[in-house]
């Protein structure tokens, strides 16, 4: 089996519905995933644009999520998993919110063999170096947004 990734807000390539947004009550989805391999110790999650104007714009990293879950309730905050920082320089979830235009939103969930060794507010770049070596599977779901 393979690790997979939904949300009962949308759909693959879906629209992401405003309340999860800066226009609406930007609190953060429901995620479930499926198809864990053997060995998971943690997971973590990275959502991002890479259609910011200014280069990928990070909006949620949370790490060492604990290997036995299996989602996200929506409105999670930020005693699940450690938060690591958001492009807004905040920790926890920053939903979409583009200057103008459709962009795309890609949550990635990664299950690893190991808890990471960082604190709060570490960057998407050092939760992906910690990660190397480590990831054991990996899933995306990605979600468009337009104000």
């Amino acid at each position: 089996m393979t690790l997979q990734l939904t949300s009962p807000a949308f759909t693959e390539g879906g629209a992401i519905p405003a309340k999860f947004t800066c226009t609406g009550a930007n609190v953060s989805l429901a995620l479930a995933w499926s198809g864990a391999p053997d060995g998971v110790q943690t997971f973590t999650l990275i959502m991002d644009d890479p259609d910011a104007p200014r280069g990928t714009w990070v909006h949620w990293v949370v790490f060492d999520l604990p290997g036995d879950l299996s989602g996200l309730p929506e409105g999670v905050g930020q005693d699940v998993g450690i938060q690591g920082a958001n492009s807004y320089g905040r920790t926890g979830y920053a939903g979409p919110c583009p200057p103008s235009g459709t962009h795309r939103y890609f949550f990635k969930l990664y299950a690893l063999d190991t808890a990471l060794s960082l604190r709060a507010g570490a960057s998407k770049e050092d939760v992906l170096r910690a990660m190397d070596g480590h990831i054991l599977a990996q899933a995306q779901l990605m979600g468009t947004y337009r104000k």
